[in-house]
């Protein structure tokens, strides 16, 4: 596949698919690669599956003279009245049976070293789309194409590149046993190898089609199989259960989920009429070359060029080696199909060689003095209009710096932006006057704790959800602690049926769930455990009740100890002591000042602010809240 394929575009796919041609130049190279992974990630049972094989091969060309020595031995003993049949058979007849017995046994090993092989292949592939998904750019997982193409790549291209090895093996242990057969065959009349050969080409011919159906079947069923999927999540999701169940959603889901599967059923029923149909033009074929070479056989014992011993070996042979002739095509179709397929991993796979290669520069200071973002526009994959139009905003050493505005005003994409999470379509974020585009971005991303509104709640014990916001180093417990009573979480952890190690989650025996208040102090604590220069907090006390959120922004400035904090906030009254609040409004900046700068003013602050404070009871206004509070001021 030409290297200036978009990876995200799934006609690119289908129109480079289509242009693949079968070669023994990409035979070799599919081959290749597929062999390099999989002696990678299993090189002792690749060795021991050969080996099994070659033994299966020796084993089937050795059954084929048995044949050959069982029949002249009966008919030997006809010819001679006096002689014992058993004497002329008995050999070949153990010889026979243990050959069987070998194969029998070689198949069976074959069966548990394949299974073994291809689940360590798996696990190597899956390392390295895990790695890919976790290591490419945020914007990615802005694209529907992405996901598309990460669901196809889980589905079906982890498991080619152990398909291709396994037909490369069923190749090599069909040609292996070709040879002898062949050679056998050969020995007997050299007129019926050839015709056996030919057999195969139907196959071959057929097969090319039938690797791009299922390709064009595979890209074409991907966002239906994902929506699929999604519907099968609604339905099985711990959190959704409360919802599905509150709303009757379960007749709906059901109604939803097995309509999607019909449309899919009915498309694989067409899917797999078209495939069928073609191995069966294939299999006609290679059953009239076949037919035709027993009636070449059937003429020569008829000419006398052959003995009944000979012809029961020869039948014998050809039909094994039909068999294998077969399977040596069926191996060179099963590569090329799972090589459409490769390719398509192997596109993946590049964004995240590409993600490793971007991850270069200098690295980001451990302190700044000052942040600021100049004249940045950002605008979604997609979307027709900017997120953020022109923003400016500055955040000094020691600050706690707020964003405040409506739903869609771009406070958590501005976040995003500062925490190097997304490269700006123009402008720069500049710390002390350098360009953050010249950090290498993993070092940027090291020197900034971030929690954002919808954090993650890990179902792992509580010092691990905490540690993770530095998985570089071993979890310190004292640090642990220290960023947990930061929170104002240590005495909630520690009323805990294990403490601090007690896991939070019932998903897992011995768990326990928090509320969503107690989960929010959590986050908050993983971002103190961080210890990072700048601390991004996305609506920080959503989850909180009026006392806790008081008594966290009450302590906020000493947790941070002296960091710099950037807050989002929709309650006007944690962002009142904030030391600057900048007001956004579809992605502009269109204030900024302190809280009694900006209510003086009477702008959008004041307007959103009264919005907040002035309750209605019994039509009358309730008083707001002092100006002069001094929270979070220090």
């Amino acid at each position: 596949m030409s290297a200036d394929i978009d990876p995200l575009d799934p006609l690119a796919l289908r129109a480079a698919a289509r242009s693949e041609r079968k070669s023994v130049g990409r035979l070799r190279t599919l081959v290749g690669s597929s062999l390099a992974l999989v002696w990678s990630s299993g090189r002792r049972v690749l060795l021991a599956l050969v080996a099994v094989q070659l033994v299966a091969a020796a084993a089937m060309a050795g059954q084929v003279l048995a044949v050959e020595r069982v029949l002249s031995g009966i008919l030997a003993a006809q010819a001679d009245p006096g002689a014992e049949v058993m004497d002329k058979v008995l050999t070949p007849v153990l010889a026979l049976a243990a050959l069987s017995a070998l194969a029998a046994a070689a198949g069976a090993v074959q069966v548990q070293l394949q299974r073994l092989l291809g689940e360590s292949v798996g696990r190597t592939m899956w390392s390295k789309v895990l790695g890919v998904a976790t290591g490419v750019g945020l914007r990615y997982f802005e694209s529907s194409e992405f996901y598309n193409r990460l669901n196809r790549v889980q589905t079906s291209a982890l498991v080619r590149p152990y398909q291709v090895t396994q037909g490369l093996l069923s190749m090599a242990s069909a040609l292996a046993a070709s040879i002898g057969l062949g050679i056998t065959l050969y020995l007997i009349s050299p007129l019926l190898l050839p015709l056996v050969v030919v057999a195969g080409i139907p196959l071959l011919i057929t097969s090319g089609r039938e690797s791009r159906l299922e390709f064009d079947f595979s890209v074409q069923q991907t966002p239906a199989i994902r929506l699929r999927s999604y519907f099968t999540m609604l339905q099985t999701g711990r959190d959704e259960a409360k919802e599905v169940r509150a709303f009757g959603l379960a007749g709906w889901l059901a109604g939803r989920f097995d309509g999607l599967y019909a449309a899919y059923l009915r498309d694989l029923r067409a899917h797999v009429l078209r495939r069928g149909l073609l191995s069966l033009v294939g299999q006609l074929g290679a059953a009239v070359v076949l037919g035709g070479t027993l009636i070449a056989l059937v003429a020569l014992i008829d000419h006398g060029d052959i003995g009944v011993a000979e012809a029961g070996a020869a039948i014998v042979a050809i039909r094994l080696l039909a068999t294998q002739v077969q399977g040596l095509f069926r191996g060179v179709q099963s590569i090329f199909e799972s090589g459409l397929f490769l390719d398509d991993l192997r596109q993946f796979l590049a964004l995240g060689e590409a993600a490793i290669d971007e991850d270069t520069g200098t690295e980001a200071p451990e302190r700044f003095a000052h942040l600021r973002a100049e004249d940045v526009r950002f605008r979604y994959p997609g979307a027709d209009r900017d997120a953020l139009k022109g923003v400016d905003v500055e955040l000094r050493a020691g600050e706690v710096v707020a964003l405040v505005g409506e739903n869609g005003s771009g406070k958590t994409t501005l976040a995003k932006l500062l925490a190097g999470l997304y490269q700006p379509d123009a402008g720069h974020v500049l710390w002390d006057e350098q360009d953050v585009s010249s950090f290498r971005p993993s070092s940027l991303r090291e020197r900034i704790a971030v929690v954002f509104q919808d954090f993650v709640r890990y179902a792992l014990p509580a010092t691990d959800n905490i540690a993770l916001g530095r998985v570089d180093e071993p979890a310190d417990p004292a640090k642990v602690r220290a960023a947990a009573a930061a929170a104002g979480a240590e005495t909630m952890l520690d009323r805990l049926p294990n403490g601090f190690d007690t896991v939070l989650s019932r998903l897992f025996a011995g768990g326990t769930d928090l509320s969503g208040g107690q989960w929010q102090r959590v986050a908050l604590a993983r971002s103190f455990y961080r210890d990072a220069p700048l601390v991004i907090l996305d609506e920080p006390s959503a989850s909180l009740d009026p006392r806790a959120e008081h008594e966290l922004f009450d302590t906020l400035r000493d947790a941070l100890r002296a960091r710099t904090a950037l807050f989002i906030s929709h309650r006007f009254s944690t962002v009142r002591g904030a030391d600057r609040i900048y007001v956004l409004h579809e992605g502009e900046i269109v204030e900024q000042g302190t809280h009694d700068e900006l209510v003086a003013r009477d702008g959008r602050y004041a307007e959103l602010y009264r919005l907040q404070t002035q309750l209605q009871v019994k039509g009358e206004p309730t008083r707001p809240p002092s100006p002069s509070s001094t929270q979070l001021r220090g």
